[in-house]
This record gives structure tokens, sequence and C-alpha cells, in this order.
């Protein structure tokens, strides 16, 4: 059977820690004589992710090496979110959005709230865009939000639930340790998938 992607991380043993990194293509030139700086704000923006599970046994790691590996470096995608993040802070029950591709602000119709910090995602498998609230906002309204949208969406359903987005590894090399213990240490680092 071939592997499909996006694949999902294992869930028997869990992340023991996560770096999220927000990034934005911003240009910056300072003056060698007065100091003063032009700043210029690109398009780019994306998710970055250092991960580590605990150490563990062999035969717990095992999961975790089988999906790192069925990657097959760069060319294999996973879906990835914040693993402390099971639902929102706010009470939302449900959302949609609707903008154009590039949008940091967004129509969204809402029964509930979203508080600054929540996740949201927005598509599904390869597709999933993982997004973080930037403002608190209940109800109807315009919500801001980050990165910016990858796509147009019109009315289109939010997963408020464990979101996810779609993330590669940002090396081709899968590895892995093993102390005198046996114990097995994995730590792997990823980008978020663009198109």
């Amino acid at each position: 059977m071939a592997i499909s992607y996006p694949v999902n991380t294992p869930t028997d043993i869990g992340i023991a820690n996560i770096t999220l990194r927000a990034r934005n293509a911003v240009s910056l030139t300072e003056s060698s004589f007065s100091f003063s700086q032009q700043i210029i704000r690109h398009p780019g923006q994306r998710w970055e992710a250092d991960i580590s599970i605990p150490p563990v046994r062999r035969d717990l790691s095992a999961a975790w090496v089988a999906m790192l590996m069925s990657l097959k470096g760069q060319f294999g995608t996973f879906l990835l979110g914040d693993p402390d993040y099971d639902s929102p802070q706010g009470l939302a029950s449900s959302a949609s959005i609707t903008g154009s591709s590039g949008d940091e602000s967004v129509t969204v119709s809402m029964t509930g709230t979203l508080l600054a910090g929540d996740y949201i995602q927005l598509g599904s498998g390869s597709s999933a865009k993982l997004h973080k609230v930037l403002v608190d906002q209940s109800g109807n309204g315009t919500l801001e939000i980050w990165p910016s949208l990858r796509s147009d969406y019109t009315s289109s359903s939010v997963t408020l639930t464990e979101p996810k987005g779609v993330f590669r590894l940002s090396s081709p090399v899968t590895e892995w340790d093993v102390n005198n213990n046996s114990a097995y240490g994995i730590s792997f680092s990823a980008v978020e998938v663009l198109t």
C-alpha cells in the first residue's frame, strides 16, 4: 500500500518539546552613518518548528522513526499543530471564513468568541493551513489572523479543535540517537508547506 501524504504524527508517545516560530519576510537596511532604518515588509510568512519526543525504548520510538522515514526526507508531508492546544480559549462553537489570498483581516461568521492566541485551521488533508487569531473577536465581523490567507475562501468552514497545518522536514536527513541505556532520542525540524 502506497503512503498517502500528509501523514499524521504518532500518538502513542507525544511530543516532549516543540518550538513554534512565526517567520515573516522583512528587509531592513540601516545607514552606517545615521543609523536611520528603512523597513520593507514582503508577503512571505510561514510556520517553522523544532520538535523532540521524550527519550523512550526502541519499541516506543519505532512509530516515530517509521513516520519520519516514510517522509523520504523533504519529499513527504505531515500534519502538525500545537500539541497543547485542543480547543479555543474563547467559546466559539462554529465559524466560517471569507477572504482573498493575502488577506490578514478576514470576514468571519461565528457562533461564540475566539480570543487572541487561539488557533484555527482552514482546509483539510493536504490543503490544511494553520492560522493564529491576533485580536479577540465575538460573533460575526472581522477576524485578524496570522499568517495571511494562502487561498481564496468563501464561507469556508473553520476547524476549531486540534487545528493543524501541513509541514515538511527542513532537512533531507532523518536521524535519531540511542544511548547506553537503550533510550532513543528523536528530534527534527520542520517548515510549513507553501505552494
